[in-house]
């Protein structure tokens, strides 16, 4: 375990850092470029997260300044305690020390995961996909960089060029300690490294989000709602994937045809229940295992609901227990479904789209958490530290 880094230190490395990515903005997208066109598959939503291009370089920039300026999440005093013999006690955060991130595609993840695992004083290992390679190789030579610069060593941050076999082995008997594993990414993903890992595992990466519009919705706002959360990013995991629609919405069949003739404009391919595929433009779907799916493309399910409860009885279900939203003017209604459905984070006439480190005040996150231990909903920097007690006495004894 490396010796903790003041924060002056953690700072600098961070500042390095967004100089670098500007200065070599054309070099890594260019280096991107290569990935792209190397991407032989046909997954849209893995090609979409794959892309860097001057937009991403900014936000990357942005991300590590922002985290350069945010206060020292370490050391934090939780809770005091004075003994009544004396004894002075405290709880602190502490870093965890070495976390492993697993992730598919996306090269951003290899400056925001590092920064926070950085400033909140971890060393991590980065272990992306193999259509990213080259991308992530030559942003983790920028980190190195950004750390020699403060002499700092280059251990603080990892890339783990290893296939699949290599990675099992490396959970199942690791080469050095590690502390926590963030896997992000697909199911598949998940479920290996559960199944192997020998230390604590962060599941991050499943949507499979729900919008319920309530019988006492707002069009508009459902509307927007729904396109927003559907078809402005279909890679991200707080897509929308299901619509229920309240069976007693006024004109709920002029609704219905409303949004469908909304998401074919997007091209969204539309399955419905018994009920809601009886109206043009949406497919009746095979199985009711539908429920369960997280899409990742321009799908989507609308189907017909009796009530709030019962839409938070299905939510709770099938949703990936990541994002959920109510419709509704009614606030007794949006309260009752935001402290009873199962997800880590509840909306009432918003996206889904805005569950995101960055969107919620956090300055980019190192995952998005659907477990309910030690932290729920995106893991910022704040999150990425435990605990530590600190005791003092003057030879006190039990």
């Amino acid at each position: 375990m490396n010796t903790l880094l003041s924060i002056e230190k953690r700072n600098a490395v961070l500042r390095n850092m967004a100089k670098l990515l500007e200065q070599h903005r054309e070099a890594i997208i260019t280096t991107n470029k290569a990935d792209l066109d190397a991407y032989k598959g046909d997954d849209i939503s893995m090609f979409d997260r794959l892309k860097v291009d001057n937009a991403k370089v900014d936000e990357m920039m942005a991300s590590v300044l922002h985290l350069a300026q945010q206060d020292d999440p370490v050391g934090v005093e939780r809770f005091s305690f004075t003994h009544d013999n004396g004894i002075q006690v405290y709880n602190k955060t502490a870093s965890f020390g070495t976390v492993l991130i697993i992730y598919e595609s996306r090269p951003d993840v290899t400056v925001e995961a590092a920064g926070i695992a950085l400033k909140s004083g971890n060393s991590i290992l980065l272990k992306g996909g193999k259509e990213s390679l080259r991308s992530n190789k030559k942003i983790v030579s920028l980190w190195h960089e950004a750390l020699k610069m403060e002499g700092v060593s280059t251990d603080w941050i990892s890339y783990l060029e290893f296939n699949r076999t290599e990675t099992q082995a490396f959970l199942e008997k690791p080469t050095q300690k590690v502390d926590l594993i963030v896997p992000r990414g697909g199911e598949r993903l998940i479920a290996f490294v559960k199944q192997h890992a020998q230390c604590p595992v962060i599941v991050s990466g499943r949507g499979n989000n729900f919008v319920y519009v309530h019988e006492d919705a707002d069009w508009d706002i459902a509307l927007k709602v729904i396109l927003n959360g559907k078809t402005a990013k279909i890679s991200a995991c707080n897509a929308v994937d299901k619509v229920l629609i309240d069976e007693n919405l006024k004109d709920k069949t002029e609704f219905i045809q409303k949004l469908v003739i909304e998401l074919k404009g997007f091209d969204v391919k539309i399955f419905g229940d018994k009920e809601t595929s009886k109206i043009s433009g949406i497919s009746p779907f095979e199985t009711e295992d539908i429920w369960y799916e997280e899409f990742l493309d321009y799908k989507i399910v609308i189907g017909e609901i009796p009530s709030n409860e019962a839409a938070i009885a299905k939510i709770n279900t099938y949703s990936g227990g990541h994002s959920s939203v109510i419709i509704t003017k009614d606030e007794t209604a949006a309260m009752h479904f935001m402290e009873n459905v199962d997800t880590a984070a509840v909306y009432h006439n918003a996206s889904t789209r805005f569950t995101d480190g960055s969107q919620f005040g956090l300055g980019g996150e190192l995952a998005i958490s659907t477990d309910k231990l030690h932290q729920r909903g995106p893991i910022g920097l704040q999150h990425l530290v435990t605990n530590k007690w600190y005791v003092y006495g003057s030879g006190q004894i039990r």
